[in-house]
């Protein structure tokens, strides 16, 4: 691939981010990109809903608009505390923390899943890591606010990866399962949040969680706990990897080093591989409606944020700086 051509086909707030994430170039010498990403009209959307991050209930976490997904889409990118908005959402986040130190959410959960039916601050697993990994990101200081929320839903781990759980608040609610079954995106999740802290990179818990991944792959015709499946909608590339699909999972699972040279993940990465092009870019082949107006929100033509997630993903493999 012709790095050059790759930035000239990218927008500045990918730009930013390929030259910061990629090329670690210094961010005192790419002041000027950031100037122009930040000015990306679907930038500052996304910055205007981080900044009101609590303002809309939570009824469906796949949502790609959530704020916490926006607000995680940013900080991958390389924003950070300086901006007004993302240090708006760090601050709301940091007002709702229960006594065990787990971030909660805006969640309404529907009468007919056992809930009040109306919104109300609580945490389920399938949120308070996702919260916990953007105050990570964003360099809140980890023993006073991280450490710990992280030990307590470390703590929550089984021999097959993480449950589904919730706080107190939500009484006996769990999703559509076995009660015993691991729920994918909550083990996935963990995953991800525990692959950037030393001390529980090779723990029991993320051992358990990436074992878990890697079985429910090797296992995909006949294990489909809590409905979810890695068939062939899981197995289309698709961004932003804000649920549960291979680029998302084979993100996580790559930044283990125990888990890259796995018969199972390499099966994943030879799939991604697969659709690459001639010329190194890779197709969305499923997308997210309502985030049309992306490079990754159609078909048609290779998506260069798509292109920078599986690069990324390959540079970890190759043991290269990412």
């Amino acid at each position: 691939m012709n790095d050059q051509e790759f930035l000239n086909r990218s927008d500045d707030w990918l730009k930013y981010a390929i030259r910061l994430n990629l090329r670690n170039e210094p961010e005192s010498s790419i002041a000027d990109l950031k100037s122009a990403a930040l000015k990306d009209d679907r930038i500052q959307s996304c910055l205007a809903d981080v900044a009101r991050l609590h303002d809309r209930q939570i009824t469906n976490h796949k949502d790609p608009l959530l704020p916490i997904h926006r607000l995680l889409f940013l900080l991958d990118l390389g924003f950070g505390m300086d901006i007004p908005q993302i240090k708006a959402a760090v601050q709301e986040i940091l007002k709702h923390r229960d006594e065990r130190g787990v971030y909660q959410s805006l969640i309404n959960v529907p009468q007919h899943f056992g809930g009040s039916g109306e919104g109300r601050f609580c945490w389920c697993l399938c949120d308070a890591p996702l919260l916990l990994l953007a105050l990570l990101k964003a360099g809140v200081d980890y023993d006073e606010f991280i450490r710990p929320g992280v030990n307590h839903l470390a703590s929550l781990c089984r021999e097959n990866g993480f449950p589904c759980a919730a706080s107190p608040e939500l009484g006996k609610f769990r999703g559509p399962g076995k009660k015993d079954d691991c729920c994918p995106y909550a083990t996935l999740i963990m995953a991800n949040l525990l692959s950037y802290l030393p001390e529980y990179r090779d723990s029991a818990a993320a051992v358990a969680s990436v074992t878990a991944l890697l079985n429910l792959w090797e296992h995909s015709r006949e294990q489909h706990p809590y409905l979810f499946y890695m068939g062939t909608d899981f197995r289309k590339l698709k961004v932003p990897s804000s649920w549960y699909d291979i680029v998302g999972v084979a993100d996580v699972l790559s930044k283990y080093e125990f888990a890259r040279n796995d018969l199972r993940f390499l099966e994943m990465i030879a799939l991604i591989r697969s659709n690459q092009d001639a010329d190194g870019y890779f197709t969305p082949e499923s997308v997210y409606q309502k985030l049309k107006e992306w490079d990754f929100g159609q078909k048609k033509v290779a998506s260069p944020y798509l292109t920078y997630l599986c690069l990324r993903i390959f540079g970890r493999l190759e043991q290269a700086p990412c």
